[in-house]
């Protein structure tokens, strides 16, 4: 199969989208974004300044009450006209996301259907919570109403693992519900963030509503923000440690959110199970987008004495897995996003090997012709593990 070709080569300096304008920030502190397949930069993104995440704040804050008001017919014509634009974009987001993240182009379309259908789910929510609830007589003489209404300024946190489905998973629901918000994404794919942000722009959202900034490794600057009595509550992905951080700060400040963590996944394989069928599922579940997946698998527990056969299978499959750029559609297993992704992987391997685990399969000298300093690594299976290893 052909290489697909990719929507730009360059991307030049990443703006941040503030008050339904893009606004060059003018901060001091640059970094380079790799694709993570050719190691080579595609584009330069800052780490904002206060001044311009308290101005995101200010414009999604100001936004709000003509918002809140707008009528639902209204308001739910621009959700749609979201869909529309996504479907429109479809091709372009998916390679946006390939050459940003490093997932193959099928599992990246995945993904882009996954936000349209986010986006067809709070389409439905703006008709059914609008309506709210009503319960006759309840108790003798007591009817009961239920009316839910928009808070105000959301402060929307997502990972780099999946920077276009979390975005999908608040904003939407966030937007249909009359809520704004500013959305922080990660420095991981900050150029798959800003084709999103470009998308939602010409949709025609009044100024405000949707705002994006951002904050690179700065993790301060989310809790400047979260801080600030404008922001009303937060959505959060990533992973449980920050998660725990930010529910106790939430808290504190008697705030909304939405927190998800990461977890330890299994797959257990029962004695009847079709071996083949299952191999195809472990193969998605433990390699799909290189493993870096919400909800991926971490572990495989095999019951009964199915164990040496599936393993047999699930070696043949995993190493005959190709690496390659996911722009490549005959690839099945794309590099890891970032170089330090790599290496933290590296080190679980390592650590898994002083523990007692046996490597059956040893992904990490992986090599793909053309790309020499791309971020690969190979499937890498260990056996012999137990719950007590870290």
């Amino acid at each position: 199969m052909a290489l697909l070709e990719e929507v730009k080569k360059d991307y030049g300096e990443l703006k941040l989208f503030i008050d339904g304008e893009w606004v060059p920030s003018r901060s001091d502190r640059w970094d380079e974004d790799l694709n993570p397949a050719t190691g080579e930069r595609i584009a330069s993104y800052p780490t904002a300044t206060e001044e311009e995440v308290l101005r995101a704040v200010e414009a999604a804050a100001e936004a709000f009450p003509s918002w809140r008001d707008l009528p639902l017919r209204d308001r739910g014509r621009l959700l749609f006209g979201l869909r529309a634009k996504f479907e429109e974009h479809f091709e372009e987001l998916a390679r946006v996301l390939t050459q940003d993240h490093g997932r193959t182009i099928e599992e990246a379309r995945g993904s882009v259907r996954r936000c349209i259908e986010n986006i067809e789910s709070a389409c439905s929510t703006l008709y059914l919570l609008s309506k709210g609830e009503h319960i006759d007589q309840l108790a003798r003489g007591i009817d009961e109403y239920l009316v839910w209404e928009p808070v105000g300024a959301f402060l929307i946190i997502t990972p780099g693992n999946i920077p276009m489905h979390s975005w999908s998973s608040f904003v939407p629901y966030a937007l249909a519900c009359g809520c704004t918000v500013v959305w922080s994404p990660s420095w991981q794919c900050p150029v798959a963030a800003n084709k999103v942000a470009e998308v939602v722009q010409e949709v025609g959202f009044p100024p405000g509503v949707h705002n994006m900034v951002h904050v690179g490794r700065d993790v301060r600057l989310n809790g400047l923000m979260l801080s600030d009595p404008r922001i009303k509550g937060v959505g959060f992905i990533g992973s449980t440690r920050v998660g725990k951080i930010i529910y106790r700060e939430v808290g504190e400040l008697g705030k909304r959110a939405s927190i998800n963590g990461n977890g330890k996944n299994h797959i257990v394989i029962m004695p009847d199970a079709d071996l083949d069928r299952a191999v195809e599922y472990l193969l998605r579940g433990c390699f799909g987008m290189t493993g870096q997946r919400c909800l991926g698998t971490d572990n495989v527990v095999v019951v009964g004495e199915i164990y040496d056969e599936l393993k047999e299978r699930f070696l043949r499959a995993a190493s005959g897995m190709k690496l390659g750029y996911g722009l490549d559609e005959s690839t099945e297993l794309g590099p890891m996003t970032t170089l330090e992704g790599r290496e933290k992987v590296l080190g679980w391997i390592e650590m898994g090997l002083r523990e007692g685990a046996k490597l059956i399969l040893d992904g990490r000298g992986a090599k793909v012709e053309g790309y020499p300093k791309g971020f690969f690594l190979a499937p890498t299976i260990l056996e012999g593990v137990h719950p007590d290893m870290r």
